[in-house]
Formats: structure tokens, sequence, C-alpha cells
């Protein structure tokens, strides 16, 4: 008996902790993402970063990208999260001049075009990119032996009255995308003239994409419009989720010419975050060559980081606008309310 009590004296000094339960790991911390509602990610890459970094992250949608950043400035005092992702070139400008994000110099911008990195303080930093243009039912077109449109204004001739359908840029992102890219094309206020025009050859308004798309896209519905106001990506998406995969997708973008406005979408890191080093970590993940390759099946953008590489649907079934229309950041700042009640005095009264 005595060796017994001694064996275990010693087992006990030896391994502190031996004999009696282990004491239960810690709960990881959470890392918040707030996002637009449009954001994906496969599963496994959330569980890859959790283990590699030991954390839970939790994810905020929060309507579109208007939306984010608007909650965003308004929860400043008391951040609703440690990253935000989805703000777009077209809220840039409001969101550097609301100071609410924190510098940041990621390893990965080496890897980014000059081009999409529009913020020189580097607190916002590009992650994706798309081309928001026309497409068209490739299908219908040929049906009715017509052309399909291959410019803005070819979508005021008599030939394509009542085929187009837009987004309402007062409440749509790619419909405020698509404003701007005919503001940049015809100037201002030329642009409105060339509205008029369109809403002569009865163009179509949809409040979103979802309703524009999948509502009144003949591509994609029983709607009888085959001109629509996406994503140069749409196409790849069409093909990628058909039960039965064809040689060649139905739907095509408009991309050659002025024709497109560039959306680049960005993340930075919240002012009064907890978990600043986390934070860096999750914004090197979603750089990354491993998340930007997973990225285009799950938003149907393109990855800024130029290492990543497409996926056979991409690069079969879509090409990037080679010379997008361009507005400059502060310009839409200081102009996009009063653009888009000009558009709704001259479209929609």
């Amino acid at each position: 008996m005595k060796q017994l009590i001694l064996c275990w004296f010693l087992i006990g000094v030896l391994l502190p902790g031996a004999g009696r339960a282990a004491a239960a790991d810690p709960e990881p911390p959470t890392l918040t993402l707030m996002t637009h509602d449009s954001f994906s990610v496969g599963k496994d890459l959330i569980a890859e970063f959790e283990s590699a970094h030991r954390v839970k992250l939790r994810f905020v949608k929060a309507g579109d990208a208007g939306a984010v950043l608007t909650q965003a400035i308004l929860s400043r005092n008391n951040p609703l999260a440690d990253v935000l992702f989805g703000v777009d070139n077209t809220f840039l400008s409001r969101a550097l001049q609301a100071d609410i994000f924190e510098p940041y110099a990621a390893p990965a911008l080496k890897d980014i075009p000059e081009a999409l990195q529009l913020d020189a303080t580097q607190r916002l930093l590009p992650v994706d990119f798309g081309d928001v243009c026309l497409n068209v039912d490739r299908r219908w077109f040929t049906a009715h032996q017509l052309e399909p449109p291959k410019d803005l204004t070819d979508l005021t001739q008599p030939a394509y009255k009542g085929l187009t359908v837009v987004e309402n840029p007062a409440t749509s992102s790619p419909g405020l995308a698509f404003l701007l890219a005919t503001i940049g094309r015809f100037g201002d206020p030329g642009f409105l003239d060339y509205w008029k025009r369109l809403k002569a050859n009865d163009v179509l308004v949809a409040d979103g994409w979802k309703q524009a798309y999948w509502g009144h896209f003949s591509a994609a519905s029983k709607g009888d419009r085959p001109i629509v106001v996406s994503y140069a990506g749409s196409p790849a998406a069409e093909v990628h989720y058909a039960e039965k995969k064809p040689a060649e997708a139905r739907t095509a973008a408009v991309v050659d010419g002025a024709n497109g406005f560039r959306q680049i979408e960005f993340v930075g890191i919240l002012k009064g975050t907890a978990q600043r080093r986390l934070a860096e970590q999750l914004v090197d993940f979603l750089l990354s060559r491993r998340f930007q390759e997973d990225l285009p099946l799950q938003m149907f953008m393109f990855p800024a980081n130029r290492t990543a590489t497409l996926p056979e649907v991409f690069v079969k079934h879509t090409r990037v606008a080679e010379t997008p229309v361009q507005v400059a950041p502060a310009t839409i700042e200081a102009n996009r309310e009063q653009w888009i009640q000009a558009w709704t005095e001259t479209v929609l009264r």
C-alpha cells in the first residue's frame, strides 16, 4: 500500500494535473466581419481560417454596400464589427471621409494592380472587381434575327424598343453603377439626354438586380426583355448553375468599348477593434490566393490578386472590359445624390 501511495505521489509531482480531468480549453475569441448581403465564402475556407488562427468568425450581413457603410458610420462609437467588406468605389470617398477605418499595409498589396488601389492611405484595400454592363439573351436575338447591341447608343434605336430592363440607381448597386457608366460616357448633363431617349424607347426600370434579372430578363425568366444590366461574370454563373452544362453560354456581356462601369469592392479594419492582430490576419486571408481563387464561383466577381487562377468556367465564358468607364470616387461623392435625383425626375416622373 505504501508503494502504491508513493507511486501516485511521484506521478502528481512529475505530471501536474495527472489523475484529474484536464482543464477545458478557453473559448476562442470572436472576430466579426460586416458585409453586404451578397458576400459568400466556402465553409471549408472559414474552417481553415478559424483553425489556423484559433478564432471564431462571425458574419453580419447588413444590406447593400450603401446600407453597410451607413450602419458602420452610425455605430462608429460602438462598432458592430472588427472588419468591414463591401464598400465599393461608388461609396469610397464617403467611407474615407467618415474616418472609420485604420490603415493597414497588407503584404498582398504587391500582388494587386495599382489601378485597383484607389486609397493611397491603405485604409480600404481592394478584394475584387466586376464590370457592370449590358447582358444579352443570345438565343432570343438569334430567333428574332436581330444583332445584339454592341454599344449603349444602340439601346435608343427603334429596333431595340421595349427590349431593355435596368435597375433603379436609388435602390440598386448595379443600377447606380450603370448610371455612372452613362455619366462617364455622355457627361453631365449629357447623360440625361441619353436617358430621355431610353425612356422614349420604352426602357423598363426594376427596383433591384433580382427583379430585373430573374423577373424580366428573357434568358433567366418568363420575362420578355432580352437585354438587362448585370455583370461581366453573369454568363459564367449561368453556365455554372445549369443542370446540363452548355458548351456556350446562353447570355453574353457587352464589354467592348466604353459601355460598362468597373465596380471595385474593398475591405477595411474598423477603428475601435479590440482584435487588431486577428483583423489584420482576416484581411490577409481575404487577399490571399486561397480565398481569391474561391471568390469567383462564390460571388461571380473577379479576384483583385493577379496571382489567383480563374476557374475554367470564367476563362471560357467571361471577359473583362479593356476600357471600362471611370468616374473618380470624389466626383461620385460630390454628385451622387443630385445625379440620382435628376435621373429620377427624368426617367420615373
